[in-house]
């Protein structure tokens, strides 16, 4: 409402912990909050004070979610609530976004489609459940955005085993400029200790030290393949995998149109597969690929593709295998098997794999991450993986496990139940 003194008063009573936040932000900021912390009303209102605090001409501030559908559900109702108050205010719900007459503007996106932000200024921005975003999208798309108005960023979450998130908060003691704090249940005193107790009977302990104490070693519910690759770590099969030019690289591609293209890098050696590199590629036509491909060192054997590929594109009727061969990649065409039979093989050659940890730093993650969606209401697991920024690199290595190689060694898979290509 509109105060004597002029001002805008939002109606927004922040908590004790909520308002010392506020207080000690830095620059950069990286906030692990336990689940009822407050975080999302926390950080929309301090978008709300950036932006009308923004020395810059026509501000831009922004929210994002991992997914768009959790940043219209998560965060949209509360935008509105809180600046609906602000004389002119008018709201795009098409859009999510909120303008304001003095040229400022505050705007959801969800990182399943991160170049969609590209090219855009930010003034302050919100990363909420970074744990589960590409890495690509602070890199590439939304640190560039505030370097030349010099914006704030506040990463903010709960844990999701040593990631991107765990590395931006392990690091920020010794970074300028650079803030964190982690807040647990048993701590705050935001949830009181009858719910606490109530919480810790109904889940696992990982779900509750992940998601109330924020353990960054909990397992990550639902995960699929977050053993074996905990295991590849503890073998040291996580390292330092150059390329040997005695050994020719087989390729896996997942093809995208609207997500990324994601190729693995594997040499075969016996029955140890080393992958040396993985490359992902957005917005890129197949030409552009297939001649970053070629720049690189290796000599290839073979490239696997999911079935799809044969079939034939609305606009110039040709399938994009035909394409492909023109270009001089002649694709071998993965078996079209139930995804759960792909999951289990790839279960079977994690454990025979070796990862470069730097060339392959986000398809591990990814590996580490993908997993079945959860049903909050209903209380269970969907037999579906839940398709985010992870599901392009599962389904590449998916289709390398699937897709016999051509030196012969084909895994633990039973192709009696593959359909006919």
């Amino acid at each position: 409402m509109q105060e004597s003194d002029g001002l805008i008063r939002i109606p927004y009573s922040p908590r004790p912990l909520q308002a010392t936040l506020h207080n000690q932000l830095d620059r950069f900021n990286v906030l692990v909050c336990h689940r009822r912390f407050g975080k999302t009303v926390f950080a929309i209102n301090q978008l709300i004070k950036d932006t009308f605090k923004c020395q810059h001409e026509n501000p831009r501030t922004a929210y994002l979610a991992p997914l768009y559908r959790q940043a219209k559900s998560v965060a949209w109702d509360y935008l509105k609530q809180f600046t609906r108050v602000i004389p002119g205010a008018k709201f795009n719900e098409q859009e999510l976004r909120a303008d304001f007459p003095n040229g400022a503007r505050i705007q959801l996106y969800g990182c399943d489609s991160p170049d969609s932000l590209r090219g855009i200024y930010l003034d302050s921005v919100v990363l909420d459940e970074y744990a589960q975003m590409s890495p690509r999208v602070w890199s590439e798309v939304i640190r560039p955005a505030l370097s030349d108005r010099q914006g704030r960023a506040i990463f903010i979450g709960t844990p999701m085993g040593h990631n991107a998130f765990y590395d931006r908060w392990a690091a920020c003691d010794e970074l300028d400029g650079w803030f964190s704090a982690l807040y647990r249940a048993s701590e705050t005193q935001v949830v009181n200790d009858i719910e606490l107790a109530a919480a810790k009977r109904e889940m696992t302990d990982a779900e509750y030290q992940q998601e109330f104490e924020c353990s960054w070693t909990a397992a990550i519910r639902g995960a699929y393949w977050a053993k074996e690759m905990a295991q590849a770590e503890e073998d040291g099969r996580i390292t330092s995998v150059p390329y040997d030019e005695n050994y020719p690289v087989v390729t896996s591609w997942d093809l995208g149109i609207k997500d990324s293209t994601v190729v693995w890098f594997g040499q075969e050696v016996g029955s140890e597969v080393r992958f040396i590199n993985c490359l992902a590629f957005q917005g890129v036509g197949l030409p552009d690929m297939v001649r970053e491909l070629n720049k690189l060192p290796y000599i290839y054997d073979q490239h696997k593709a999911p079935h799809d590929i044969k079939v034939r594109e609305l606009g110039s009727g040709v399938d994009r295998k035909t394409t492909a061969a023109k270009l001089g990649i002649n694709f071998d065409v993965t078996p079209n098997i139930p995804v759960q039979d792909g999951i289990q093989a790839v279960r079977s050659l994690i454990k025979r794999c070796v990862f470069d940890r730097e060339n392959c730093r986000d398809g591990i993650e990814a590996l580490i991450q993908y997993r079945s969606e959860y049903n909050d209401k209903r209380n269970i697991f969907s037999k579906a993986p839940l398709h985010d920024w992870c599901s392009d690199y599962a389904d590449s290595m998916r289709y390398y496990a699937v897709c016999p190689t051509s030196s012969g060694y084909s895994g633990d898979i039973d192709y009696s139940r593959a359909n006919a290509i």
